[in-house]
């Protein structure tokens, strides 16, 4: 018979190893911010088999974990415990606690989202599946386990569920489609040096191509796997090499090459204590030698070597074994023509294999016994066409549960593709739309700083071209004020000067005169001194009122712009002023800044209010300048009015000065604009009171 691996415990072994690594591993355990809490010391106390002084003992230490556990907040921890608690009940064989266990494992890592644990708990499920020969369960959970750990790339774990499902595929005979699962399972294991698995994928390889009658190919498969299981040098005991070669044995025995499969049987049944480290493997290697000796023809012990392998076999509850034995110690009978003791062994192996519920074995006694009993032939014959065609339905309908079962997972793994590549796709399309607006913010800003700049240097020519305005009003005043002191001096030069030097000459000869004539000559000269008095008396009050009255630069170039803008247009132009203020004395950019705004205000009273009547106001209070510009124009409504360009540039102006604006309009009523600036003189560093 071939030889199977108790590949349960080996599994369980496996996962008590990652537990083990888990807790070593795993920084969430045992550290300050992983929650740790007294109820989680007393878990892993619980769960320790230190603890515990029987096998009774430890299912209550169990279920005092499990009651812990329960009662843990931490929806992580709760799930790590019941991991945990899944795995130790799955030992003792408790699989209501299993279920349990694992139900709620399975719960809480969906929900917490830990994709690991989720695949690691339906890894647990299956395997408890398979184990208790549910196989499409099994199939479903391992199918589950895979797609999570491919869709996290986790080579190795996708690598050994693959080889779970190879091995169930197997199980249910669907041996092609266990090859294929084998070989994919190798292809990810190979780049990662994982010998020993490599081991049980070329093992299951040589079962499965050995069921397709396909042998030096099995032969081939199991020289690879005794290749890697030498390297992987874990096999101190020889336990699977002797399990390896028993296989062999039986590939050649299918072959008919049979005195190569007592060689290989030989090998197993000879190897150093092996009747004590693996008495089951033992007997089945004596039961394959004894028939392969039967089929050379080779008789002698052989009865005796079937007899040995029978007793050992019940010893140990082999009871699979059992049916195998009594079959083929029938047909040993059947060939010595003893039909009596070929048919009580052959109903032995039938019996067996039917509370087994081993229906290979079962068709294989049917038809062995319709050859050794022809009378009743006809009734095996049909039981056996019964079965056959019931497990053929019952194989298809299996397969082909499986086989959407894979679908679906094959479709998962497409759409996890797809999503994938969405994401990327989102993502590359994301980072696009994010330069790009980046890009369009770096241009709009460099042109707002370029728009910023002109405007500036705009700003800077206008304001220059206003101070040659002031410059050149200062000097038309200069020159009025020289052709005033030019008439001022010819006035007095050529008019007073002259007259009183005619009149001192005139006196000069009359003075010593005293006669009638003399005297009324001075006495006219006289008036006339009198006369040219009241004329300098004259021009000195002119002169002390013009000094008085002052000559304001500022002012005039005002009156000049509002002189301008109303010959320029049809809007009649009033224009003020506050006489308390030396307006002249205001700082250069104040008195630029204002004139543009007074500028651009009468501006916008001609284009935007259509006013007919402007009234300019310059005033003084406290410490700040007040400009108010009203019109008769047409209004507008504040609310739903958009600021132009022009407010744009009085408010870039005022901000530079710390001033302010209000604007009051209504539609039909007019429009009130006015301006407040600080006061600053050009002697002067604080503000003063006007």
């Amino acid at each position: 018979m071939e030889k199977k691996f108790n590949y349960k415990s080996l599994y369980y072994f496996v996962i008590f190893l990652q537990l083990m690594n888990s807790g070593c591993t795993d920084t969430s355990f045992g550290t300050k911010d992983s929650g740790t809490t007294p109820a989680n010391d007393s878990i892993t106390y619980w769960l320790s088999d230190e603890n515990s002084s029987s096998d009774e003992d430890y299912s209550n230490n169990l279920s005092k974990a499990y009651d812990l556990a329960l009662q843990e907040k931490n929806d992580s921890l709760k799930s790590k415990h019941f991991s945990k608690l899944s795995y130790y009940y799955s030992l003792i064989g408790d699989s209501l606690q299993f279920r349990r266990s694992n139900h709620i494992a399975l719960r809480l890592s969906e929900k917490i989202k830990d994709s690991n644990a989720l695949a690691n708990n339906h890894w647990d499920l299956a395997s408890f599946m398979e184990d208790n020969a549910v196989e499409d369960s099994a199939y479903y959970h391992y199918a589950q386990a895979e797609k999570i750990f491919r869709s996290l790339k986790n080579d190795y774990s996708t690598a050994r569920v693959l080889y779970s499902l190879a091995r169930v595929q197997s199980d249910i005979k669907d041996y092609t489609a266990s090859e294929i699962t084998t070989i994919e399972a190798i292809e990810l294991l190979k780049p990662l040096d994982k010998n020993y698995q490599l081991f049980l994928c070329y093992n299951n390889l040589g079962s499965v191509t050995n069921a397709l009658n396909e042998y030096d190919k099995a032969l081939e498969y199991y020289d690879k796997a005794l290749f890697y299981l030498d390297k992987s040098k874990i096999d101190n005991s020889n336990r699977l090499k002797n399990t390896a070669l028993n296989n062999i044995g039986m590939v050649f025995q299918a072959k008919g090459e049979n005195k190569k499969a007592v060689e290989n049987f030989e090998k197993v049944i000879n190897s150093d204590s092996i009747y004590y480290k693996d008495i089951k493997l033992f007997a089945q290697a004596l039961s394959n030698y004894a028939y392969s000796k039967n089929k050379l023809g080779d008789t002698i012990g052989v009865l005796a070597s079937f007899e040995k392998s029978l007793k050992i076999k019940d010893s140990v509850g082999d009871i699979r074994g059992l049916a195998l034995t009594n079959y083929e110690i029938a047909e040993y009978y059947l060939k010595l023509k003893d039909t009596t003791n070929a048919l009580t062994y052959a109903n032995t192996a039938k019996q067996i294999s039917e509370q087994t519920s081993n229906n290979r074995r079962l068709l294989e006694s049917l038809e062995l016994m319709a050859k050794v009993d022809p009378k009743n032939s006809p009734k095996y014959t049909q039981e056996y066409i019964k079965l056959n065609d019931s497990l053929i339905r019952e194989e298809r309908a299996v397969r082909n549960k499986f086989t959407r079962i894979r679908f679906e997972t094959d479709e998962f793994i497409e759409q996890n593709e797809l999503l994938t590549r969405q994401r990327q796709l989102w993502i590359g399309i994301a980072i696009a739309l994010f330069v790009l607006a980046a890009f369009i913010l770096i241009t709009i800003d460099q042109r707002r700083k370029n728009q910023k700049l002109r405007f500036e240097q705009a700003q800077q020519k206008a304001n220059q071209e206003i101070f040659n305005l002031l410059l050149a009003q200062n000097k038309k005043v200069e020159e009025g004020k020289q052709l005033e002191k030019k008439r001022i001096s010819e006035e007095l030069h050529d008019g007073i000067l002259g007259q009183m030097l005619g009149i001192r000459l005139i006196l000069s000869g009359l003075n010593n005169k005293t006669d009638s004539d003399s005297v009324l000559k001075r006495s006219d000269l006289l008036k006339k001194l009198q006369g040219l008095e009241e004329e300098i008396r004259t021009i000195s009050h002119e002169l002390s009122r013009a000094s008085q009255e002052k000559i304001h630069n500022f002012i005039v170039s005002i009156e000049e712009l509002v002189k301008t803008i109303q010959d320029s247009s049809k809007m009649k132009c009033h224009f003020e002023y506050d006489h308390k203020i030396d307006w002249d004395q205001l700082k250069g950019d104040i008195k630029i800044n204002i004139y543009r705004i007074v500028q651009e205000s009468l501006q916008n009273c001609i284009k935007h209010a259509k006013a007919t009547k402007v009234d300019l106001l310059f005033e003084s209070e406290d410490e700040h300048v007040r400009i108010i510009v009203l019109d008769n124009g047409v209004g507008f409504d504040q609310k739903k009015g958009k600021r132009g360009i022009g407010l744009k540039n009085i408010n870039s102006r005022l901000e530079k000065l710390k001033g302010t604006y209000d604007i009051q309009s209504k539609i039909g009523q007019g429009t009130k604009v006015i301006v407040t600036i600080p006061c600053v003189m050009e002697e002067q560093a604080e503000p003063l009171p006007a």
